[in-house]
């Protein structure tokens, strides 16, 4: 996946502050982003995967119960 292109508006004075002072702009937008999204879901990526699957657990059981009896739409073209 490409890096996204971002057009982001600073403004000029502080800008020019910053990087007369040697400031990382790149790395200081990214961080303000991370701690901006982890207040914004202090739970995590791992929290929404866990919730997902308590959500769809039933889907999921029956899904697994469907390859169980039937097998794979794919299985025969399998050649192992």
């Amino acid at each position: 996946m490409g890096k996204p292109e971002l057009n982001l508006h600073v403004d000029e004075e502080l800008l020019a502050r910053a990087q007369a002072a040697g400031v990382a702009i790149e790395r200081v937008a990214e961080r303000a982003i991370r701690l901006a999204l982890a207040k914004a879901d202090p739970a995590g990526p791992e929290a929404r995967a866990a919730k997902w699957a308590e959500d769809n657990a039933e889907a999921i059981k029956d899904y697994n119960r469907r390859i169980r009896e039937r097998g794979l739409i794919s299985d025969e073209f399998r050649k192992w």
